[in-house]
């Protein structure tokens, strides 16, 4: 692989990585799109990479918070269920055609913006936990549609603990950021299994994942809450538009290879 693109794959992991670890989701559902779309990079492929991607956004954006924001108890009850998706998310990967992949990921952005957009206000000063069996139901199909988008999940975790669990979006996101790694490795194994883990296009990517988590976790502590919440809705749905279209043959940037 030439240098360049080695360099160009750790930008672009250390720009998704560090506003992935600002909202809590890893990089996972950024850089998927980026690599399919810019790099013409193989769906799969780029959902192994960037399944390495979110393991290396947890360790590194997780730590800040642990004494602060995480609700570490409920992450581990949670994480029981989102593992467990995941697992059967794996047997499920390799059967669903690409194009399909792409509709279902731009149909889950679009569910996770309205859900956003749809939140109360006044619930940002909440902490107690409420309806905690829906979300344990939410969990588990976050962590099936994981391993198969290769997302690390909080791109629905985040919604389903901001409006089922009723918690405040920067405990959503810091919670998120300890339990996305977890779920990333139950299906991470798999795909190396099957070949999908190209290690010259993942090593830059985690590389780059590692260092922009960390910057991006140090900035979320100072960001408003409500800022965060725009923030978050406004790429659900730029990243959903550009899926879908994809998910239809239309590539705004050319033909893929």
């Amino acid at each position: 692989m030439q240098i360049g693109l080695e360099s160009w794959l750790f930008a672009v992991a250390l720009g998704t990585s560090m506003l992935g670890g600002l909202l809590g989701m890893a990089s996972g559902i950024f850089i998927v799109p980026v690599l399919t779309m810019f790099g013409r990079i193989d769906m799969h492929t780029a959902i192994g990479a960037s399944l390495v991607s979110v393991i290396a956004c947890s360790c590194a954006s997780a730590a800040p918070f642990l004494k602060g924001l995480t609700n570490i108890r409920l992450a581990i009850l949670l994480e029981t269920a989102t593992t467990s998706g995941a697992l059967c998310g794996v047997f499920l990967a390799g059967w669903i055609p690409t194009q399909y992949l792409f509709l279902l990921f731009a149909l889950i952005l679009l569910l996770s913006a309205q859900q956003m957009l749809a939140r109360r206000k006044g619930r940002d000063d909440l902490s107690s936990v409420q309806r905690l069996p829906l979300g344990m139901t939410l969990m588990y199909g976050a962590g099936l549609l994981s391993a198969l988008l290769g997302i690390g999940s909080g791109v629905l975790k985040i919604p389903a603990m901001d409006t089922a669990l009723r918690l405040p979006i920067k405990v959503s996101s810091a919670t998120s950021n300890f339990m996305i790694g977890v779920t990333a490795a139950a299906s991470a194994a798999a795909y190396f299994a099957r070949g999908e883990i190209v290690t010259s296009v993942a090593a830059p990517v985690a590389l780059g994942s590692v260092v922009g988590a960390a910057l991006g976790a140090r900035i979320l502590i100072n960001v408003p809450a409500q800022r965060l919440r725009l923030m978050f809705i406004v790429i659900l749905v730029i990243l959903a538009a550009q899926m879908l279209l994809a998910a239809f043959g239309i590539n705004l940037f050319g033909p893929r290879s």
